[in-house]
């Protein structure tokens, strides 16, 4: 005769080792306490020291920033250096040219006088010289200045008399005695003038 002891509970029942399904869900971690794949927390990471491979990469950044700011202020340097470099090359080449130029005044000078007297008559072979020898020291880019009526600049003009003129507001160019010229930023000679002064 079997005792009620020994029979086996029917049903849904949960048995001594089984958990009923509120115990068997798990929901989220608290806030800042969420365990990742390796059972840490966000605080824990956060707090964790620094490894010597993490260190050794940190420096490893700060020194290729390092490195990009010399290399920029190098790149810098040399651009100003070439500047430099090509600036001064033209002003020696521009002081060579007008070496070379300086020869040719003397013979500009003699073709003004020979045209004040009238002895470029257009077609001669003194004119045709004339204007060869213009155009080679147009070509080299020789400029010519000191015209009658404009301002005096001591920079420019060299005043051989100052004559007291009536009416005169400023210093003027009253006659231009010699032409003067400049190969781009070389001077090579001042024009020689009278000035009109106020009286």
């Amino acid at each position: 005769m079997a005792h009620k002891d020994d029979e086996q509970p029917t049903g849904s029942g949960a048995g001594p080792d089984e958990t009923g399904p509120e115990e068997n869900t798990s929901g989220p971690a608290p806030s800042g306490e969420q365990p990742d794949a390796e059972g840490l927390t966000i605080d824990d990471i956060l707090g964790a020291e620094q490894t010597p491979e993490a260190a050794a990469e940190d420096a490893g950044s700060d020194r290729e920033a390092s490195l990009l700011i010399d290399l920029k202020r190098l790149q810098a340097e040399y651009a100003n250096y070439r500047r430099r470099t090509e600036e001064q090359r033209e002003r020696e080449i521009e002081r060579a040219k007008g070496e070379a130029v300086k020869g040719l005044l003397p013979v500009m000078d003699d073709l003004d006088r020979a045209a004040k007297h009238g002895d470029l008559v257009e077609g001669s072979p003194l004119a045709a010289i004339g204007d060869k020898v213009r155009a080679v020291a147009e070509r080299l880019g020789v400029v010519s200045y000191g015209t009658v009526g404009d301002v005096f600049d001591p920079q420019q003009h060299e005043a051989i008399f100052q004559a007291p003129t009536p009416g005169a507001t400023e210093s003027t160019i009253l006659e231009v005695v010699e032409v003067g010229y400049r190969l781009g930023s070389v001077e090579l000679r001042p024009a020689k003038v009278v000035v009109a002064v106020p009286a």
